[in-house]
């Protein structure tokens, strides 16, 4: 059995396919999906979105992409949105930082709000990351995430991956893996114990290596695995062991 841990099932590159999608991948194994909060009123919509998918399991949170859309009331809606909720939710997020955005303290003060309401609701946080591990450091700093978390879509050094693992997250393995040009990244996934490793697409984005330009959907979560296995030169009769370690994973960091 499989867990997608991040993708993005609401978004309207599924809306003529979603179900059949859903039901392709549940033959396939992959039996639930965790789908993150991108912004405050589509946070707002997983909630009756997860009552017509109940193989989904949901986030709230405030994405950088979306930074010049969230409002100063959108941070404390949210925190009143994630309280009621709580029992809804199986994280805070998306959240995080990211360079390729402007108005880095903006982003900042939102991310350690969020890692302040993930402490108050007792939830894991998923953190989203670009060119911004520095920055992620300095704000666990001065505020600490107490429940763990996950490293969405991890590229980064050992260093980085074992600094991550000692605040108590796991790292997101989408198909950043599959490209040979992600050296670095690709020797710190092999090198790291499974125990600290989640899987995931980001579907609808973040396709694996020769499908750039095409939607990418949790199907492609079997070749994620099949890259990682290979990764980590694992032979065939162990892929059930390394599933079966990936899923305890999952549930563990998300408490499902």
């Amino acid at each position: 059995m499989f867990i997608d841990s991040h993708c993005h099932l609401d978004f309207s590159e599924f809306d003529c396919n979603r179900q059949q999608l859903i039901q392709q991948c549940h033959a396939k194994g992959i039996n639930h999906f965790i789908v993150p909060g991108v912004s405050l009123a589509q946070s707002q919509a997983l909630l009756s979105f997860v009552t017509n998918h109940p193989s989904v399991r949901i986030a709230a949170g405030l994405h950088p992409y979306f930074l010049a859309d969230h409002q100063e009331h959108h941070l404390s809606n949210l925190f009143d949105f994630a309280k009621q909720q709580q029992h809804q939710l199986v994280a805070i997020g998306e959240c995080g930082l990211d360079r390729s955005i402007d108005n880095i303290d903006k982003q900042i003060r939102l991310f350690e709000a969020q890692i302040e309401l993930a402490n108050q609701v007792s939830l894991p946080l998923i953190v989203h990351h670009r060119q911004s591990h520095d920055l992620i450091a300095q704000s666990f700093k001065r505020c600490k995430p107490q429940c763990g978390g996950v490293i969405h879509a991890f590229s980064g050094s050992q260093q980085q991956a074992s600094y991550y693992i000692k605040q108590g997250f796991k790292l997101g393995v989408g198909g950043v893996i599959s490209y040979s040009r992600a050296h670095k990244t690709r020797t710190t996934i092999a090198a790291i114990d499974t125990a600290h490793l989640v899987l995931e697409t980001d579907a609808p984005s973040m396709p694996l290596s020769g499908s750039q330009g095409q939607v990418n959907t949790p199907l492609r979560l079997l070749d994620v695995f099949a890259e990682l296995l290979s990764l980590k030169e694992l032979k065939k009769e162990h892929e059930h062991q390394l599933a079966a370690q990936l899923y305890q994973s999952c549930l563990e960091v998300f408490r499902i």
